[in-house]
């Protein structure tokens, strides 16, 4: 099932973009993200991500 996508740009608010995978999971991780949303940014392709929608989209493209 996929992440609800305002779920997941709650946890990651803040996160300065460009970002990569690892620094999105740890910032939802300090954010008390929820395990389906850990899960889904941790199965997104490993690069860097230029904004919330190119997220959106990977974590869509991976449910």
């Amino acid at each position: 099932m996929a992440v609800n996508p305002v779920q997941l740009q709650k946890f990651l608010r803040g996160v300065d973009y460009p970002a990569r995978k690892e620094d999105l999971v740890r910032h939802a991780e300090q954010q008390g993200a929820d395990e389906e949303v850990l899960d889904t940014l941790r199965r997104i392709p490993d690069r860097e991500y230029d904004g919330p929608n190119a997220v959106s989209a990977a974590a869509a493209d991976v449910a």
